[in-house]
C-alpha cells in the first residue's frame, strides 16, 4: 500500500495546481471566450493526470516498479 501513496500525493497536487492556477488566471480575463478556453484545460489535464495515474498503479501491481529498466 505504501507504493501506491506516492503517485496518489503527486497526483492530487498537480490536479489541485492546475486548478487554482487556472482559477486564479479566470478571475483576472474579462473575455467570455478566453474564460471558457481557460476553463476547459485544467478539465484535460485533470483527466490526464488521472489516466496516467490509473497506468502507474497497474504498473505498480503487476510488478513493474521500475518502469526505467525496459530502456
Amino acid at each position: 500500500m505504501k507504493k501506491y501513496i506516492a503517485p496518489i500525493i503527486v497526483a492530487i497536487i498537480m490536479i489541485g495546481y492546475f486548478i487554482v492556477y487556472f482559477g486564479f488566471l479566470i478571475m483576472l480575463i474579462d473575455n467570455a471566450v478566453f474564460k471558457i478556453l481557460l476553463g476547459i484545460f485544467p478539465v484535460v489535464f485533470a483527466g490526464i493526470m488521472i489516466y496516467v495515474l490509473i497506468e502507474r498503479i497497474n504498473e505498480i501491481r503487476s510488478g513493474e516498479e521500475d518502469d526505467l529498466s525496459k530502456y
